[in-house]
């Protein structure tokens, strides 16, 4: 028997405050004060009979009760709001939702092809598809505000509760405009990168410790004129106005280079490959429409991965 006390209110609220990190950024989110949500906590936390989030400095984080309890209280979110979205399908006739978590490495060359297919089926769901660094979507997929992440694998201990489908690998690329001073150089690439500016991804980027450890074994402990960016327009624009040296996944970057924008360095960076696929929650029963985009995604994936194994391709 589910306890009647625990409302809805009561996940709502713990969810967001999880997300967030903050009572005050919750409240602002949930429009409600600051008080009234401190007290909703302290009603669930009464019901369970644990602490859900405690102290540090002068935040919050969540208790091990509390991560356990998160990844039930946003599957029956998901469930609820699958149940209105399912009802308001019978009634305008509309295919349920699909949110989608696209990083940089896929958002460039497989989503649109994949949704070009996608639409064609007419389903008449509604896809949203956000991007940012891959911590952040897997926080949205695991309390239920995304259905699917397509990028890269994540680290082991961000899995839990999730299942991963690989699609094809890839590795990073250091790219710079045409015509870069390093593309005629005759000397060592690597000897020469301390004196460009370096885009580098930032610390909380999936592909930073592939990136570290690369430049580690090749001689370079740290880069001094460097500027961390996940922002795949900022480096574009950037890298095409300057020498900068840009490292980057091969996905953001493959459609700048077949068209010549750009060019990558004739370095081997083949210790930089990395599954790129599929997570989905353990616990969710995909709706049809996203079983549809699942599969558009897997084809499209198919495609580039041809295209990029042909001779001189």
């Amino acid at each position: 028997m589910v306890d009647s006390r625990v409302k809805f209110r009561h996940l709502q609220t713990f969810v967001e405050v999880a997300r967030q990190r903050s009572v005050m950024k919750a409240a602002e989110l949930l429009h409600v004060s600051q008080p009234a949500v401190t007290k909703t906590i302290r009603e669930l936390e009464e019901v369970l009979g644990v602490a859900v989030f405690e102290r540090e400095g002068r935040g919050i984080k969540i208790t091990r009760y509390g991560e356990a309890f998160l990844r039930h209280a946003g599957a029956a979110l998901t469930a609820i709001r699958q149940g209105i979205d399912s009802v308001s399908q019978e009634r305008s006739g509309d295919g349920p939702p699909v949110r989608v978590g696209a990083l940089p490495t896929v958002s460039t060359r497989i989503m649109p092809r994949a949704m070009v297919q996608f639409l064609s089926e007419e389903t008449g769901s509604r896809i949203k598809i956000v991007t940012g660094e891959n911590a952040v979507l897997l926080e949205q997929l695991r309390i239920g505000d995304l259905d699917l992440v397509v990028g890269r694998l994540a680290a082991p201990e961000q899995m839990t509760g999730f299942s991963f489908e690989h699609l094809y690998s890839e590795q990073v690329v250091f790219v710079v405009r045409k015509g870069h001073p390093l593309l005629k150089s005759g000397g060592s690439t690597f000897g020469d990168l301390g004196n460009y500016t370096v885009l580098m991804p930032t610390r909380g980027s999936i592909i930073r410790p592939f990136v570290e450890r690369f430049l580690i074994a090749n001689g370079i402990a740290g880069l001094a004129n460097q500027i961390e960016t996940v922002s795949d327009s900022f480096g574009r624009a950037f890298v095409r106005r300057s020498d900068a040296i840009w490292i980057i996944s091969a996905g953001v970057v493959a459609t700048d280079i077949e068209d010549g924008i750009l060019e990558a360095l004739p370095i081997d960076t083949v210790e930089t490959r990395g599954p790129v696929g599929l997570t989905v929650r353990t616990d969710s029963v995909p709706s049809m429409p996203q079983q549809i985009l699942m599969q558009t995604i897997r084809e499209a994936a198919r495609e580039v991965s041809s295209e990029t194994k042909r001779p001189n391709g």
